[in-house]
Order: structure tokens, then sequence, then C-alpha cells
């Protein structure tokens, strides 16, 4: 690896002569592996040959090296590095030392690792997720939600006890209280309500707490279909895909990324999990997995949507062995998150000044159904479209058809009533 980053003999030799030579090599093709621009693997090398140095006494050792050794070292460069002239300040020195050397020693397997205690509710909130998947049959998104949500209180309570047993309704009511005012919506309030009741009815099964608790937890009263489905028009989509039409990378992403929100209407997992065997370029299809309905799903692969991942596959996206389609630009490469999506669409239409009450994926996907509905698709067809299990979930949709509910608001009953 160092022949490729270093084309001046004196500097290979001095880089192959110092101590760690196998270990640097190593660290260094990995990081290459991820996808890291040369120049970093430079600035990586020229560091890891001080850090090296530093430590080559441990060099025939199995001694793990600690935080604290780490950060004496560090302190030790930047010092020598302010006084020679070389660094300014002994910030950036000291920060560097330490990220480099971190990282190099937690890949070779020899950084001590500052013990942390795990919570006391640990243990309960692992019994929780398995019973929720192998007796409840839940998806791994909800069990996930409903653990984090119980895990908020859990959290809160042990600030004033380590025992859910001794747990009151009252615990739970300040708990909302505390929460409620400081944050959280109506929505959110009724979702923690939900899994909370199902926590502790599962505790008081488990013999965990007392019994009647789970009965007791009362949620904010939540109407069905009381909003309207919040997204952005179709011409602000529009405007949001005229804003990609360059020929920056991130625009040749993001477009293709976008355009399975607002024609698939997908759903952010789904786009964040999509694989390059999924798309079958023979028959024009692409596969979704539907884990929320356990589940798949085929599209026809539209000369848009294809144009648009072929340019992205070409040209952009970062050559690794990574089946997921969509990935980081920059190194570390990976899989774009569900997070990273949300952040991805929320800042294009921040920069639009579209004007939404939503800015995330799921809003583009309210678009998409919307514009299903204007175009006078029946809501069978749109639930079956964007992944529905059930048609209640697509009868908000309803509330946007103007034209047809102007002409139920104008039907003439004859005398009827």
């Amino acid at each position: 690896m160092l022949e490729k980053l270093f084309k001046y003999q004196g500097a290979l030799t001095r880089h192959k002569n110092a101590p760690f030579f196998e270990e640097r090599e190593r660290y260094l093709s990995h990081r290459a592996s991820e996808g890291y621009a040369q120049t970093t693997l430079i600035r990586i090398s020229r560091e890891l040959f001080w850090v090296a140095n530093y430590f080559q006494s441990d060099e025939q050792t199995s001694h793990a090296i600690t935080p604290e050794e780490i950060r004496k070292a560090a302190d030790n460069w930047a010092r020598k590095q302010h006084r020679s002239g070389r660094a300014q300040s002994q910030k950036w020195s000291r920060e560097l030392f330490v990220q480099v050397s971190t990282d190099w020693f937690q890949f070779l397997g020899r950084l001590q690792e500052p013990v942390t205690k795990p919570p006391w509710y640990k243990s309960l909130i692992e019994d929780f997720a398995t019973f929720m998947e192998c007796e409840r049959g839940l998806s791994s998104i909800t069990i996930r939600n409903e653990c984090w949500q119980a895990e908020q209180f859990l959290h809160w309570y042990q600030s004033q006890d380590c025992n859910l047993s001794s747990v009151r309704v009252s615990d739970v009511d300040r708990f909302f209280i505390t929460y409620g005012k400081e944050r959280w919506s109506r929505v959110s309030m009724a979702s923690s309500a939900k899994a909370l009741r199902a926590f502790f009815r599962h505790a008081e099964m488990r013999n965990w707490s007392n019994s009647n608790i789970s009965e007791s937890i009362q949620r904010p009263r939540l109407f069905a279909q009381e909003n309207l489905p919040m997204g952005p028009s179709w011409d602000d989509v529009r405007r949001l895909f005229d804003s990609m039409k360059t020929k920056q990378p991130s625009d040749i992403r993001d477009s293709a990324i976008i355009m399975f929100f607002a024609i698939y209407g997908m759903r952010s997992s789904e786009v964040a999990n999509l694989r390059l065997e999924e798309i079958d370029w023979e028959n024009n299809q692409i596969k979704i997995i539907r884990k929320k309905q356990r589940r798949s799903q085929v599209y026809p692969l539209i000369p848009e949507v294809g144009n648009a991942l072929i340019r992205y596959l070409q040209l952009v996206r970062p050559r690794c062995r990574r089946r997921t389609v969509f990935l980081t630009l920059r190194a570390p490469i990976k899989p774009l998150s569900i997070s990273g999506l949300y952040n991805l669409v929320n800042k294009r239409i921040k920069k639009l000044g579209i004007r939404t009450l939503h800015r995330g994926p799921h809003a583009v996907r309210h678009a998409c159904a919307t514009h299903l509905v204007s175009e006078g698709l029946s809501l069978k067809e749109i639930g079956d479209h964007l992944g529905h299990r059930s048609t209640s979930a697509t009868r908000i949709y309803a509330k946007v058809d103007l034209p047809n509910l102007r002409e139920v608001a104008e039907f003439n009953y004859g005398g009827a009533l």
C-alpha cells in the first residue's frame, strides 16, 4: 500500500523501516477499501508514522493501549510540533494524533476500551424485544420504536429509582408532564403511551411490576383521519427535480433517490435497503421488499427512473463491494441511513423555500399519493401503489380530492331532504 502512496524512494524507505510496518499496511489497505481518497490516505500514513514511532516499545507485546496513553502521547507530540513551528497551535495536532491513534489501535484490536456499565433496565428491554419478535411477530421497525419509547421512560425513572416494581401510575403521569412540556406533541405522547402500555403489560406478565399499571396509562385522544396529509404540491416536486439537473455528484444521486419517493411512493426504509440485485434490467422491473407487510412488491422500471439510476450507477456511485444501491459519496463509504435520507430531502426542500409543514421523505410520499388522487386513480389503486395493507390507511387522501368533494357538496337531492 505504501508503494502506491509514496513515489519518492527516501520517503518510502523511511515509512517501511518504521515500527508496525505490517500493521500500518493492513490499516491503510482497509481504509482504501472504504473509499478514502489518496490524499487522505497519505495524511493518515504520515500521522501513523509518528504514532508508530512513539509506541514502538509496544510493537512486540500484546499490551493494550489505553485512551490515557494516547492522550499523553498526543500532548507531547502537539507541544513538539508547536515548538518546531510546524503548527501554529497545539489543538489540531493533538486532535489528529488522537483520532488516528484511536482508530488504528481499535482496528488492530489493541485499544483498551473503557468499560461502561449497562443500564439496569437493559435485560428488561431485551426480554421485551424478544417477546415482541417471537410471540407477537412484530416487524423490526416496530420493535425498535417500542423499545426506544420504553427506554425513554426507564432512563428518566432511573434518576429516582432503579427498581421497576416501585413504579407507580403517578410516575408515568409525571413522565408525560415532563416530556409534554418540553418537546412532545399530542401524537408523540400517544405513541409513547401506547408503547408503555405494551411494556408494562409485558412487565406484569413477567411479575416485574405491580398489576394494573398498563390499564391505568391513558393516552391523548386521536381522531381517525383528523389531519390532512402534509406534503409539497406536485409543482413543488417538479421544482425539486429541476434544481437537481446538474452534473454535481450529489444532485445525480439525490435525484434518483427522490424519484423513488415521488414516483413510487416508497418509504425511507425501503429506499435505504434497496439492493442492486432487486433491479431487473432485463425485464424493466424493481422488486421492493416491504418489511412492514413482510412481502415484496414488483414495480415497472419506468424510463425516467431507469435513466436516473443508470446515470448514478455509472458516474457517481463509489466502486465497492457493497450491494446496497444508494451509498455515501465520501469515505467511509457506507449505505445511506434512514436519517441520512431525511436530512437529504429536508435540506433540498428548505433550500428551495418550499412551504410545507413536513419536509422529509414521507412528505414526498404524500405528494405522490395526492398527485395520484388528482389523476383520478381510485383509493384502492393508490393503496396498492403505496403498499398499504388496509384501505383505511388510504382514506385520508379522499380529503384532498377537492373536485369530487365539490361534486358531493353540490349534488341535487331532488327534494329528498
